[in-house]
């Protein structure tokens, strides 16, 4: 046991000369992870886009269009930047991208909603710019609906209705609402905590399928194979170690960063979400172990855990509900690690339920650690019968 430990720490150390001797490896495995952390967290450190350019139109110009407009700009989110004179004018400045959309007020609105003739309140977005359309239609709909229940309140008011009874007829039942899991309706809660496990699983993918597939480029495989005494399984334990000790040391970071530092919701503690973490790592590694072997090619086989890293982030269902997905890809969504990582996130940090109920994952998790053992004896097959391919 001794002699085996010894080996698989001469392995880790020759492997740890060979990532010290290529900037590669740095960039990829420390610097890149850090730029997207960075880059990502301060993205949407405001959690949601604040003061989005909107106009409007007031093409009635009287005291109850007015008294519209003085309530516009009670989001945070909307900004009504500038009042056009007419729906050209609006519908112009929205195609040369100075606004997002503008809330449009027609003629005799203050005459139809005192005769009840259900005035017309038009609202225009531009659908190019999803998010920012998405945010300001739902503001100024709200806007709308406010603006009509204010203008029934004051035709009720002025027929005589007491203010309880006017409020009792346009909203006999208030709805009290609360988010759960995302109380703050903070976007980076739920992006930043896929996106960056996501793209150091990604790493992940390519540092360990390149590393094992450049000992064949440089013709160095069967010097590593013969330094782990004809032992695929030690070969690759040493080979993986060094890197696997500074990705969980990059997921670390991560994790302080998101629940430390930004005090995102974790509501079982740390310690489901370490886990899970380093099993991502080690998940990755063993999906991208099995690629290595199955393809003893540097190109098709790093094209290949590149593609399956970057389908994971959309079909992993953070985005879009997996439910939501045609069959074939439901099934597909399993055979990420990430899909499960996220699950798990879902899980203990935003539900907090008991840990049982995510144990299937961490399940699947073993499932992608031991897929090399399927194929790793192609390994040393490739080490002393092929030559290098493109």
């Amino acid at each position: 046991m001794s002699g085996r430990k010894h080996t698989v720490l001469k392995i880790a150390y020759r492997e740890l000369g060979r990532m010290t001797s290529r900037p590669l490896y740095v960039l990829s495995m420390v610097i890149a992870p850090l730029f997207c952390y960075i880059f990502f967290t301060t993205l949407m450190k405001e959690g949601l886009p604040q003061d989005l350019p909107a106009g409007v139109v007031d093409a009635d110009n009287s005291s109850v269009s007015r008294n519209i407009l003085r309530n516009l700009d009670a989001y945070q989110q909307t900004e009504f930047i500038r009042q056009y004179s007419n729906f050209g004018e609006a519908r112009q400045a929205m195609q040369r991208g100075e606004i997002y959309g503008f809330f449009y007020i027609p003629e005799g609105l203050e005459h139809d909603a005192s005769n009840q003739n259900q005035p017309l309140i038009s609202i225009y977005t531009n659908g190019s710019y999803l998010i920012p359309s998405s945010l300001l239609y739902r503001d100024m709909k709200t806007m709308a609906t406010m603006a009509s229940a204010g203008v029934g309140r004051e035709v009720l008011l002025a027929r005589g209705a007491g203010m309880d009874q006017a409020m009792g007829f346009l909203q006999p039942i208030q709805i009290d609402m609360h988010a759960l899991g995302n109380p703050m309706l903070n976007y980076s809660v739920y992006l930043s905590n896929t996106l960056l496990p996501a793209v150091l699983a990604l790493m992940v993918l390519m540092i360990t399928c390149f590393s094992i597939h450049t000992e064949l480029k440089d013709g160095t495989m069967r010097e590593w194979m013969e330094l782990a005494d004809g032992n695929v399984l030690k070969a690759v334990s040493g080979k993986l170690l060094p890197q696997t000790l500074l990705f969980v040391l990059m997921a670390v970071i991560y994790l302080i960063l998101l629940y430390g530092y930004l005090e995102f919701p974790l509501e079982n503690g740390i310690w489901p979400m370490l886990l899970a973490a380093v099993m991502l790592i080690l998940a990755s590694q063993g999906f991208a172990v099995f690629i290595a072997a199955a393809i003893p090619s540097l190109r098709w086989s790093l094209s290949l855990c590149t593609l399956w890293g970057v389908l994971s982030i959309p079909i992993c269902g953070f985005s879009f509900p997996v439910m939501g997905m045609p069959a074939p890809l439901r099934a597909m969504s399993w055979l990420f690690p990430l899909r499960h990582y996220f699950l798990i996130y879902v899980d203990q940090a935003l539900n907090g339920i008991p840990l049982i109920y995510s144990a299937w994952y961490y399940v699947a998790f073993l499932g992608f650690m031991l897929m090399p053992l399927l194929d790793i004896w192609l390994l040393k097959k490739t080490a002393y019968k092929y030559t290098y391919l493109l």
